[in-house]
């Protein structure tokens, strides 16, 4: 709990600073607050906060999640400078409301309750609806703000309606005692419903299909940083509760469930791969391509393991580092062009090598092509499940063979540009240069030598 705490007095220090015209210093006072959290998330917890450990709990896998979400948010507080520039004069609400955002992703890796579930899901969501729509003078975001908001109210019936139905049938709101009832109480219709139905709500914040509609429309109408933070630290958070709660709180009705995720796998990677190839912007392809890797992870529920939670996390992180790599880029010719379109990126390899390259890396590691971290992540989720499912881990191959293909289409337009290249006076900033090298060896790296990711994360 000390590092909820840290985030959240960050959250309101940062906010304070613009109230006294220091909104430039928020992004700042934010990457500080951010190192010190992943600095305390390494420390033993302090024995004060044992008392609440029936509701919140930051344990091994806790602390494992929030170290991989500060360090994306980090990254992209970096990306913050260039991105925010045309948001002077509330940066600050904006890094503020990212930070929130985060508290909200440490209570949902912690809860050992259904209420602080609950309760973790509005405070992550609430700030999204205003980030979302913080591009006021263009339609697009209000938009997203306004589909985002009606559709998570909407959500949020279904988990508060699943909720009530669990505690009507077990009696109990904790975790472990949900799971104790399902192990003996197996055939409870009521309990089964409650269960679907959270599932549902959950297979909405991740984005799986066929509750996705919400994600293309959202991704691109919002600015493309909020975007950024949605498709990894909102996804971390969303995607890690959704696999604690099912298999640990409704592990002993398992067989109700686990064939309604393999046909929504089915779907979600055949919807999203179709829909990525029909886009002709860009940054409306990376949100399907955010779709479908949902589809890729959800595979983890297959052939469950000791190493299931090291390789959600691995995967979730090494997608995460490929979503900065790619969208840094996109943020930058968006700031420039006015349009994210194929065309936009046209040149780009030779004006700006390493952000292309960046992002050209990141591509290819979603692709889950060989030597970077998205391959590793695949290969290790796709291992676990081809025993128990086969015909969906070929459904999974096949589809990521399918994604190279929309992939492919902004590295031919960087690099081999078929009309007049990316022209600008304007350079890439140091920082933005030292984001991008620093995602290129992560990604290789990881890719190489994945045990480098349980090294650095103290594991």
């Amino acid at each position: 709990m000390s590092v909820l705490i840290i985030v959240f007095l960050t959250a309101i220090v940062a906010l304070f600073a613009g109230v006294y015209e220091k909104g430039k210093l928020s992004r700042y006072i934010g990457i500080l607050g951010l190192i010190i959290a992943f600095y305390v998330s390494y420390l033993p917890g302090c024995p004060f906060f044992g008392q609440f450990k029936d509701m919140f709990e930051f344990g091994a896998n806790a602390a494992l999640f929030t170290k991989i979400s500060i360090v994306i948010l980090i990254l992209l507080f970096f990306l913050g400078g260039f991105a925010f520039s045309n948001h002077r004069s509330h940066q600050s609400e904006l890094y503020a409301l990212m930070l929130f955002s985060l508290c909200g992703g440490i209570i949902m890796f912690s809860f050992q309750n259904l209420v602080t579930l609950f309760l973790g899901i509005e405070i992550l969501s609430i700030p999204l609806y205003v980030l979302a729509g913080s591009k006021k003078s263009d339609l697009r975001s209000n938009e997203a703000s306004l589909k985002y908001f009606l559709m998570g109210a909407f959500a949020t019936g279904f988990l508060l309606f699943g909720i009530a139905f669990v505690y009507g049938s077990s009696g109990s709101f904790d975790l472990y005692k949900i799971h104790e009832y399902g192990i003996a109480q197996p055939h409870n219709l009521m309990f089964t419903m409650g269960a679907i139905l959270m599932l549902c709500s959950l297979a909405f914040k991740t984005s799986m299909a066929p509750f996705h509609m919400w994600s293309p429309d959202v991704y691109q109408g919002s600015p493309s940083i909020i975007t950024a933070f949605m498709m990894s630290v909102v996804k971390i958070a969303a995607f890690y509760a959704f696999f604690k709660m099912m298999t640990i709180g409704f592990t002993g009705i398992i067989g109700e469930w686990i064939n309604i995720i393999g046909v929504m796998i089915i779907i979600t990677l055949f919807l999203a791969n179709v829909m990525g190839l029909a886009q002709s912007n860009a940054k409306r392809m990376l949100a399907y391509s955010s779709v479908s890797h949902v589809g890729y992870i959800s595979l983890i529920f297959f052939g469950m393991n000791s190493l299931s939670t090291y390789n959600l996390a691995f995967y979730l992180f090494a997608y995460s580092l490929a979503t900065v790599g790619v969208m840094m880029c996109l943020i930058w010719v968006e700031k420039l062009k006015r349009e994210t379109s194929y065309n936009a990126f046209s040149g780009l390899g030779h004006t700006e090598p390493i952000l292309a390259v960046a992002a050209t890396v990141s591509l290819f590691s979603m692709a889950g092509i060989p030597l970077t971290a998205g391959f590793m992540g695949k290969f290790s989720i796709f291992a676990q499940a081809i025993d128990k499912a086969p015909f969906l881990v070929l459904v999974a191959v096949l589809g990521s063979a399918l994604s190279i293909a929309y992939y492919l289409r902004v590295v031919m337009a960087m690099f081999f540009p078929k009309e007049t290249s990316f022209k600008t006076s304007e350079k890439v900033t140091i920082t933005y240069n030292i984001v991008a090298v620093f995602v290129v060896v992560a990604l290789i790296a990881l890719g190489i030598f994945p045990d480098l990711f349980a090294k650095q994360f103290g594991l």
